[in-house]
């Protein structure tokens, strides 16, 4: 089917990926966890339960997985490849997701406007921990913007602003010693994953041997505590690294087998294939197992401390 596509979309004759599907009324959790992949997926939702993406490659093994989870969970999923829904033709199904990338590149662009206001007379640390925070969410959204969205652009320039003020890196500040974070408690967020089991492994090994950790929603209330690998604190992830990373630059760790964990646990998280390490990837899933078998925060932690104590050493030799 060609196709008269507007500026900045795709030529030629398009393809689609229709996902219809049925969830069982009495999961709510998993209906609310469905559909917020739907939209980290950037699909278009053109009935109550049908989406829509672009049929590449990438979009394709997606919502198969999507319908593979809908399938074991007791529902029913059909997954339709096709290039034209009828009522529907691919302009109107382009400007849709246009559309969607639009409302989400204005609320950047607000926040982002808001943030060069308040902080142009300013400098400090937090401006970076906060800048990486927009840039991150851009980069996010790029990856959905399928039609390339004009949009865009205008957070483009906003985050070059952002860029231009007076700030202060993460990357730039002093080294930390153990010894000024002896025997403190360090908070997290519930239902740890990878890189904060991690970094609580790293905290305990190389920091403090007799750090305690504690599991919050929000900081607020624990003023006395460190937070890691939480909203706009110090540890967690900055620029392209993950918490673990932060840690081991900020505390100036320089072991090797450190070294090689804190790749491999980029990987794991961030997902961006930057080391090419898979190895974290089996234990990343174990940890996400144990967190849906509803063991105890305290107990995901311990049996995670195991299986990098074994890493670690493995990596040793």
């Amino acid at each position: 089917m060609k196709t008269g596509m507007r500026k900045g979309s795709r030529k030629g004759s398009q393809r689609w990926l229709l996902l219809l599907y049925a969830l069982p009324t009495r999961r709510s959790s998993e209906r609310v966890n469905f559909w917020r992949k739907l939209k980290k997926f950037g699909a278009l939702q053109i009935k109550s339960s049908a989406y829509v993406l672009p049929d590449e490659p990438a979009q394709h093994e997606r919502f198969q997985w999507l319908s593979k989870q809908i399938r074991d969970g007791g529902g029913e999923a059909t997954l339709i490849r096709l290039t034209e829904i009828e009522g529907m033709p691919s302009e109107k199904i382009v400007s849709a997701f246009n559309d969607l990338r639009e409302k989400e590149y204005r609320k950047l662009s607000r926040e982002l406007a808001a943030f060069v206001r308040k902080n142009k007379p300013n400098v400090g640390a937090k401006h970076s921990v906060s800048l990486d925070r927009f840039q991150s969410q851009f980069r996010e959204l790029q990856e959905i913007d399928y039609f390339k969205c004009p949009a865009a652009q205008n957070v483009r320039t906003l985050l070059q602003q952002a860029a231009q003020l007076p700030v202060v890196s993460m990357q730039d500040t002093r080294p930390l010693k153990p010894k000024d974070f002896f025997r403190r408690e360090w908070i997290t967020r519930p239902r740890p994953q990878i890189d904060r089991v991690g970094s609580a492994w790293l905290i305990r090994k190389f920091v403090d041997h007799e750090a305690r950790f504690k599991f919050v929603d929000s900081p607020k209330n624990h003023p006395l505590a460190i937070p890691y690998d939480m909203y706009d604190v110090e540890f967690s992830h900055h620029g392209d690294d993950c918490t673990f990373e932060t840690l081991v630059r900020r505390f100036r760790i320089e072991d090797r087998a450190v070294k090689v964990l804190a790749e491999m646990i980029h990987d794991a998280d961030l997902e961006d294939e930057k080391f090419q390490r898979v190895e974290c990837v089996g234990l990343d899933r174990i940890l996400k197992g144990l967190n849906k078998q509803g063991l105890s925060n305290d107990v995901v932690l311990a049996k995670g401390f195991e299986c990098f104590d074994a890493l670690y050493e493995a990596l040793q030799r």
